[in-house]
């Protein structure tokens, strides 16, 4: 017998004993088949087109249309029970709609939250079912749906669920539960219809997307395509495990990583038992994702500071218009940038006056492209042939210091400092080193001194200077301040900068993705940011 098709989860884990009617649109017979511990579909079946009919406990049943004998393997894709969701267009601006796409198999409640120093409600949206049996369930395309997005909502909706955004720009969330109490968060970013604020505040809303491996794929998982058989055992099957390192076998060329679309759930976004913003961060990946950045969001609330945020595609695409506002903030973990992105926020800064906050690690170390399709590419990965934190040309005389620099220039260009691979995975507190600065004022810390010895991020808890750390590297300006360095092990401390490129702009980093959950538990971390961004406001 041969294997006819393959059948999988939406995380591309293969699905034993789905009952499956293979109906030929030639001849109308009918082959009831079950697919196998690998998801196979054994049979001796007819080449040509064929509806298939797919069953399993647990799981959505649906009707795909397959070609046998066509060339290409079909892969079967089946949604589990349980409850997910997001909004669509992830980011907005004030008085915009969107669509709520959500899959339960009851139903539902929605509600809207905003998310500063205070979790804030918003409105009820309502309660949401259907008179069909289950209709509220909604189901995944065949195949690598990675690329072109689950587009829910796209079959049998004929008028699809939207809402209106706020007028009032910030970190919105959508709550969904059930009366069987499951419960889930997704985010939505609203940004402002006009400039009202003086400080911008960007959502590293592409670094969320890299990271999102819903549908089996994300840009460390399965980076350049799925495998040609679903997972069984991911610790047995995936190069991730079987090729660990990025210096060993499992690299590729860049050409070959492939696009990841904006249109899928976000489970690395949900927030785990509904937490207030003081909270620790709960989560391996939420710590650099919306729930830690939502921790700088509800401390410029607490400190007095108004603010607009947008997501990373609004800078992209000109929404953000840079020149309306005094401050840039950063924060966590802004990884994955175009050029766009990255060419204008640094003229920005080094042409038109405009002052950047960095409080973040290993940023804008990636470039990508978005396209009108909600699809963004990473150019590179972290297991490409050059790797992701240095390597060299292919003639060996350009030592690269990231990917960006492979592809555009270093960003400690910009930023002044870049990661590196000493200090990963590793936290700590920061050393004084130059407390005569001005960022200083009012901490009474003196030169040797320690502070950020506390921080709410619990995946490498130990301190501010964490997690992943930038230094100053061949390509930060020549007047780059150094003024504290992270005391982690083996000199991989993060590096905190200034420097001014001259006409009023001006640059201040602290290269830790720890940063932002120190600032309420420590108050040396909050006095020093809030000294920063009221002297760059001021001058």
């Amino acid at each position: 017998m041969n294997v006819l098709a393959y059948v999988s989860d939406e995380m591309y884990v293969a699905l034993p004993d789905v009952l499956a009617e293979f109906v030929s649109e030639t001849t109308g017979e009918t082959a009831v088949l079950r697919s196998a511990t690998s998801g196979a579909f054994y049979g001796d079946l007819p080449p040509g087109p064929y509806h298939v009919l797919l069953s399993k406990n647990g799981y959505g049943s649906k009707t795909s249309r397959v070609t046998l004998g066509g060339g290409s393997m079909p892969q079967l894709r089946l949604l589990s029970d349980g409850l997910l969701g997001y909004m669509w267009p992830k980011w907005v601006r004030g008085g915009e709609t969107a669509e709520y796409r959500v899959h339960a198999v009851e139903q539902y409640q929605l509600t809207l939250w905003r998310y500063g120093w205070k979790k804030e409600y918003v409105r009820m949206i309502g309660w949401v079912d259907e008179h069909g049996p289950q209709a509220n369930r909604q189901t995944l395309p065949d195949g690598d749906f990675t690329p072109g997005g689950v587009r829910w909502n796209m079959d049998g909706y004929p008028a699809r669920p939207v809402i209106t955004a706020p007028e009032r720009t910030g970190l919105y969330y959508v709550w969904a539960r059930t009366p069987s109490g499951k419960a889930f968060s997704f985010p939505w970013v609203v940004a402002p219809k006009e400039p009202q604020a003086k400080i911008a505040v960007l959502a590293s809303t592409n670094t969320w997307n890299a990271y999102n491996n819903f549908g089996g794929r994300s840009n460390y998982i399965n980076a350049t395509r799925l495998p040609d058989r679903p997972v069984v055992n991911a610790r047995q099957d995936l190069d991730r495990y079987q090729k660990p390192s990025a210096f060993g076998t499992w690299r590729f060329p860049d050409a070959e990583y492939t696009p990841l679309s904006f249109d899928r759930p976000e489970p690395n976004n949900h927030l785990f038992d509904d937490p207030q913003v003081t909270d620790p961060v709960q989560g391996r990946v939420q710590c650099g994702q919306a729930p830690g950045e939502w921790r700088l969001l509800g401390w410029l609330e607490r400190e007095g500071f108004d603010y607009d945020l947008y997501a990373e595609a609004q800078l992209h695409d000109g929404t953000l218009n840079l020149d309306a506002y005094g401050v840039v903030m950063l924060s966590i973990h802004p990884e994955y940038w175009t050029r766009e992105m990255y060419l204008t926020l640094k003229r920005w800064v080094f042409e038109r006056g405009g002052r950047l906050m960095y409080l973040a690690g290993n940023g804008l170390n990636c470039e990508v492209t978005l396209n009108q399709h909600g699809q963004m590419r990473c150019l590179t990965h972290l297991n490409s042939l050059h790797g992701e934190l240095g390597g060299h040309s292919e003639d060996g005389t350009i030592e690269y210091e990231s990917r960006m620099h492979r592809t555009l220039e270093s960003e400690a260009n910009l930023l002044g400092v870049a990661c590196s691979e000493t200090g990963i995975m590793t936290a700590a507190p920061y050393r004084v080193l130059d407390a005569s600065h001005w960022i200083f004022e009012g901490t009474g810390l003196q030169n040797g001194d320690l502070f950020g010895e506390q921080t709410l991020h619990e995946r490498v808890p130990g301190g501010a200077s964490g997690h992943e750390t930038d230094k100053r590297t061949a390509s930060s300006p020549a007047n780059t301040l150094l003024l504290a360095k992270g005391t982690n092990p083996n000199e991989g401390g993060s590096e905190i900068v200034v420097h001014e490129p001259g006409g009023g702009g001006a640059v201040f980093s602290v290269g830790s993705i720890t940063w932002v959950p120190a600032l309420f538990p420590d108050p040396h971390v909050s006095r020093i940011t809030r000294n920063v961004l009221t002297r760059f406001l001021r001058d």
